[in-house]
């Protein structure tokens, strides 16, 4: 006979002082002064810093929702720009990190890896009308990889982050 257990774990709600700790509660932070002034958060936190899981709003409209450590976004998340653009995907001491999918608001679409923020190593970057680029990326930029145009020809390679037109 197999019995299981179901219970609801949740946090208690934080101290409605903003004054006060912050410790294993659940809680709304929002920002009076100072750097982040008008910033807004939502979430769990610990040892009165961001962690585990929260939803961050800033003054300009930017916006994350997903897992924070020692106050910065790691693990899982997304994060919306104001101007529309859109990340999905790793973070970790806050940046973007491992596998993800960047968004912009002209329709170009990155599916990849990233290091330190940037696109790195194996991804491929499409755009609307398209084209597509698969291949390596270090610091950004394309490093290997090729070019195909909108009907799936190759258009250009990359060798050494150096474009090489196709004739």
């Amino acid at each position: 006979f197999l019995s299981l257990a179901s219970s609801a774990y949740a946090l208690p709600n934080c101290p409605s002082d903003q004054n006060q700790r912050y410790d294993n509660c659940f809680g709304t932070y929002i920002w009076g002064s100072g750097p982040n002034k008008g910033d807004k958060y939502v979430g769990e936190w610990k040892d009165d810093k961001m962690y585990g899981q929260g939803t961050y709003t800033w003054d300009s409209g930017d916006k994350y929702v997903g897992e924070y450590k020692d106050n910065k976004r790691d693990s899982q998340g997304a994060f919306t720009s104001a101007d529309g653009s859109k990340y999905v995907g790793e973070f970790k001491n806050g940046k973007y990190q491992g596998q993800g999918m960047m968004m912009w608001p002209s329709g170009e679409k990155y599916v990849g890896e990233f290091k330190d923020g940037l696109r790195y190593a194996q991804g491929t970057l499409t755009w609307p009308d398209g084209r597509k680029l698969v291949g390596e990326f270090i610091s950004d930029q394309p490093w290997t990889g090729i070019l195909y145009d909108s009907n799936r020809n190759v258009f250009s390679k990359y060798r050494d982050g150096v474009e090489i037109k196709q004739q």
